[in-house]
């Protein structure tokens, strides 16, 4: 005896007749057709039982997924629209284009200008630094005259001759152009 099954079959499907073999006329079963028959008809009842169990739960969980009965709105099934409305799209996405377009511009202009600012900055930052490094060089070199001068300053002030008189005195040799170097 044996009873088939062709793959999934729904619980609706299977009846009476594949459960119980038709070898023999109806009635003509013996006790032993019976005891052979119980693990057969318990596995075809498991069966039946475990098919109506996916399909209730396929049915429940579709009905958790329709959101709503009443049909969706004409609007938003429409999919052709009016001359009207598509001119009027044409023109907004040709605008829409257009600001993108200016937008991208007015920034690669915008990066552009501070990028020239940024090598002008360098620029002069590199040129202050240029002359703080030779306004050091001269302090150093007038240190260092000054330092040489100093021992005549004091000889100077030794014979009665303010500062005053010494500026009055290099002011003066330098009008004449006698100043020795």
């Amino acid at each position: 005896m044996m009873v088939q099954h062709s793959g999934q079959v729904s619980a609706l499907e299977v009846s009476a007749s594949a459960i119980v073999p038709t070898l023999s006329p109806a009635g003509s079963l013996g006790f032993d057709d019976l005891a052979n028959l119980t693990p057969l008809v318990k596995e075809e009842l498991r069966f039946a039982i475990q098919n109506k169990r996916q399909f209730h739960r396929m049915s429940s969980t579709l009905d958790t997924v329709t959101v709503s009965e009443r049909p969706l709105d004409t609007s938003i099934m429409k999919t052709e629209f009016s001359p009207e409305e598509d001119e009027r799209k044409k023109r907004r996405r040709e605008r829409n284009k257009i600001a993108a377009a200016k937008c991208r511009n007015k920034k690669k202009e915008k990066t552009e200008c501070l990028q020239k600012e940024s090598e002008k900055l360098e620029t002069i930052n590199a040129e202050l630094k240029a002359q703080i490094e030779e306004l050091k060089n001269e302090k150093q070199h007038l240190i260092y005259m000054l330092n040489l001068h100093r021992p005549t300053c004091i000889v100077r002030a030794q014979n009665g001759r303010t500062p005053e008189d010494e500026r009055n005195l290099f002011i003066q040799q330098i009008k004449e152009g006698t100043l020795q170097g």
